[in-house]
């Protein structure tokens, strides 16, 4: 279990708090490109506890700032957008792209006061459909090319889940247990894999779980007794990298978070191909029901394993108390989970990069997360195909 301190410092990511300073270290996905559109410019998002506008002027140019206008406090998301940058509804204060402002039209022509004003801006930059954004000091580090971010030979689709309703550790957590996969999956990724007549019959054909700590993150494996293998790895902090895609878990603040999955497939014999445009996107729909007179609380589906995993991680409670929580011997992954997390925001408190962080151009090319073939071996009809390694050396 965790003392109440320690569970707060892992898992709240406001300004300031030393888990919402090491996630400012990294560059997170804020929305969908395509969302910007001519009708709808500007677009209101939530990410570590701050609310920010997301806009594209009428250059073309795209800013993320602050959205309370520094005058006295209106939304700018429902602001004009101009050739400038974007206008408060209210008094019409301008700001750029960056966040400075242009002008304050009620004050005197000849007036300097709109240079004194310093409104809040961060970096927007548009990766794989993704608009994203680095809320950390300058100068920001490189985007890292992860193979399913970067590989040429193939197309990428975006899925954008429903909002989680709980803090974003929770799910982290989850990508380092193993032990769950059998028994809350077991009717959905697990059907057909293992023993029907009891529990306990799903986790006796494991022979052991594995992890170990790469340059990015950690590696979960699965050896079982049949000689199937599952594994792949988290990309430290926020990312699962599982089958052909990753799922990146983005804080909007202490308990809601958004999850955008970029999915690759392949083309045959590795073929590159030049993609064109941005990668369609799909909605997934929702995982769970309003209460009604039937369920007088919130109803989760459980015929899918996004659906099950929501359930799993929101009932826990929107921040989850870990001051009463029992660990096993199955739990080891989420103990090494939290001890990086701890070593890693020790490093952003000593002026140092965290985990992962990519400066050197040099050194900017497609990382391989090392993912074989999940659930590969003697039993292999039900499983997801990953592409060969030598599919890979052709990237």
């Amino acid at each position: 279990m965790l003392s109440r301190e320690e569970n707060e410092t892992l898992t709240r990511v406001g300004p300031g708090t030393p888990a919402g300073e090491l996630l400012r270290r990294y560059w997170l996905p804020v929305a969908v490109a395509g969302e910007l559109t001519e009708k709808n410019p500007a677009k209101l998002v939530r990410i570590l506890g701050e609310d920010l506008v997301l806009f594209r002027d009428l250059k073309g140019r795209v800013g993320l700032i602050a959205d309370r206008c520094s005058h006295r406090g209106a939304s700018l998301s429902y602001g004009r957008v101009e050739e400038r940058g974007i206008a408060c509804p209210y008094h019409g204060w301008l700001y750029d792209v960056e966040g400075s402002c242009l002008e304050c039209p009620a004050e005197p022509a000849q007036s300097r006061f709109h240079l004194t004003v310093k409104h809040k801006g961060y970096p927007a930059q548009k990766f794989i459909g993704l608009y994203w954004t680095h809320m950390g000091p300058k100068p920001a580090p490189l985007i890292p090319k992860y193979d399913v971010w970067a590989r040429r030979d193939g197309r990428r689709k975006i899925f954008i889940q429903p909002q989680l309703d709980c803090n974003w550790f929770q799910a982290m957590e989850n990508s380092v247990d193993p032990a769950h996969l059998q028994i809350l999956h077991q009717n959905t990724a697990m059907k057909g894999r293992t023993p029907v007549n009891t529990t306990r019959g799903f986790t006796d054909d494991i022979e052991q779980f594995e992890f170990y700590e790469s340059a990015y993150g950690i590696m979960k494996k699965r050896t079982y007794k049949s000689g199937i293998v599952d594994e792949h790895p988290l990309i430290f902090p926020n990312i699962l990298r599982q089958g052909n895609g990753t799922q990146i878990r983005v804080p909007m603040d202490d308990t809601h978070t958004k999850i955008f999955i970029v999915r690759f497939f392949p083309t045959e014999g590795g073929r590159i191909v030049e993609e064109e445009g941005d990668p369609p996107v799909e909605y997934v729909k929702a995982y769970k029901d309003p209460p009604d007179a039937v369920h007088p609380f919130t109803h989760f589906r459980m015929d899918e394993v996004q659906a099950q995993d929501h359930m799993a991680w929101e009932t826990q409670g929107p921040l989850a108390d870990r001051t009463h929580e029992r660990l096993a011997t199955s739990d080891r992954g989420v103990v090494m989970l939290r001890e990086i997390m701890k070593r890693e925001i020790a490093k952003v408190q000593q002026g140092l990069d965290p985990l992962g962080i990519v400066r050197d151009a040099a050194q900017d090319k497609m990382i391989d997360t090392k993912l074989e073939e999940s659930l590969h071996g003697p039993e292999t009809q039900h499983q997801l195909r990953i592409p060969s390694r030598e599919a890979r050396a052709g990237v």
